[in-house]
C-alpha cells in the first residue's frame, strides 16, 4: 500500500550511522546518500525508507510508529540488537506479541532521535 515514507532527522551522520546496520538486519541496504538525506531498501531496489537533514525535525507523537516485515524471528532478533547497539532505546524486547496473533514476533524500538520502530516476522 506505501511507496515510501520519509523522515526529517536533525543529525544525518548519526542517523546514517544507526540505519545501516539496523537496515541491513532486515537485508536492506543504503541506496543513496547525498548532503541532504539517504534512502533504504532492498538491494537493487527503490528506496522504501529516506532520511532527510532537517535541522527543526522531530518525530510524531504516541499513536505512530514505522513496522519492517521481516524475513525470520532471526531477523527480528538482529534488528534489535543492532538498534540497541547504535544507540537506540527498547521499546520492546524480541518475542511473540499474543495479543496480536499467536505468529506475531516482534520487536520494538526508538531510533536516537525518538523515531518508534517495529521489526515484525508473522
Amino acid at each position: 500500500m506505501l511507496g515510501h515514507l520519509s523522515f526529517g532527522v536533525t543529525d544525518l551522520d548519526r542517523a546514517i550511522a544507526f540505519y545501516d546496520p539496523v537496515m541491513a538486519a532486515l537485508g536492506h541496504v543504503r541506496l543513496w546518500q547525498n548532503e541532504r538525506g539517504a534512502g533504504y531498501g532492498p538491494p537493487g531496489g527503490n528506496d522504501r525508507l529516506a532520511l532527510f537533514l532537517r535541522p527543526g525535525a522531530h518525530p510524531p507523537g504516541d499513536g505512530f510508529h514505522l513496522a519492517f516485515q521481516a524475513d525470520s524471528r532471526d531477523a527480528v532478533v538482529a534488528f534489535h540488537k543492532a538498534a540497541l547497539a547504535q544507540g537506540g532505546h527498547d521499546l520492546g524486547a524480541p518475542g511473540l506479541r499474543l495479543n496480536y496473533s499467536p505468529t506475531y514476533y516482534a520487536a520494538f524500538v526508538a531510533d536516537p532521535e525518538g523515531w518508534k520502530l517495529e521489526a515484525v516476522f508473522q
